[in-house]
């Protein structure tokens, strides 16, 4: 039996996965976590097959709980699965060490074919968001703005267009306020914009925030 993780805020969501997966056979939702504390919490503390992750939590979002986990257990096999169909989202999981990415709109037999690869200790990304992949790899392409952003300033973008304060984006990443407030000075630079509405319509325009 594969036991499953499933990390998601959204209790109708959680419902929905564990039915459908619990019907499989060889599946089991054997636990759940609302947010990204919880989630770290039991990651690192209980034994799982594999971690379903959502992206867009309170507390730790999916790339600070991904960070974090793979520092503790390297092995352990997660899957990105979220709303986000964004090519350079999905480079930036992956490379921080996701098994895969599968967004929410994919069919039922997709994502349990995706849960057995990564279980078998393989990848999984479905063919239409591989060929993106490429062209989102390739330096000659034109690359939105947020594809120029390290990992800590991608993270600091997010929250700040969720609407959250410097003293709270502190508090949840564990940085001190003036920290995060380099950061935003940074991503503003690096993104040339002036403040924080025009980093907010961005991140709705591309769709980084629900």
């Amino acid at each position: 039996m594969i036991r499953i993780l499933l990390v998601d805020d959204h209790a109708i969501v959680r419902a929905g996965l564990r039915h459908l997966l619990n019907q499989t056979g060889d599946m089991e939702v054997a636990g759940e976590a609302a947010d990204g504390n919880e989630a770290v919490k039991r990651m690192t503390e209980e034994s799982w097959d594999v971690v379903l992750l959502d992206i867009s939590m309170p507390g730790k979002d999916g790339l600070e709980v991904l960070r974090h986990v793979r520092a503790v257990k390297p092995d352990l096999p997660i899957l990105i699965l979220t709303m986000h169909d964004e090519e350079l989202l999905a480079l930036r999981y992956l490379k921080a060490g996701a098994a895969g990415y599968v967004t929410k709109d994919s069919a039922p037999e997709q994502l349990e074919k995706a849960i057995r690869r990564v279980v078998s200790g393989g990848r999984h990304i479905d063919q239409e968001m591989a060929e993106r992949l490429v062209m989102a790899w390739d330096t000659d392409v034109d690359r939105p703005l947020h594809g120029t952003l390290s990992d800590r300033e991608y993270t600091v973008l997010c929250r700040i267009a969720s609407g959250k304060t410097v003293t709270t984006i502190a508090e949840d990443l564990g940085l001190s306020p003036r920290t995060v407030s380099t950061y935003r000075s940074r991503i503003l630079d690096k993104m040339k914009m002036k403040n924080n509405a025009e980093l907010t319509h961005y991140a709705l325009k591309y769709g980084l925030v629900e």
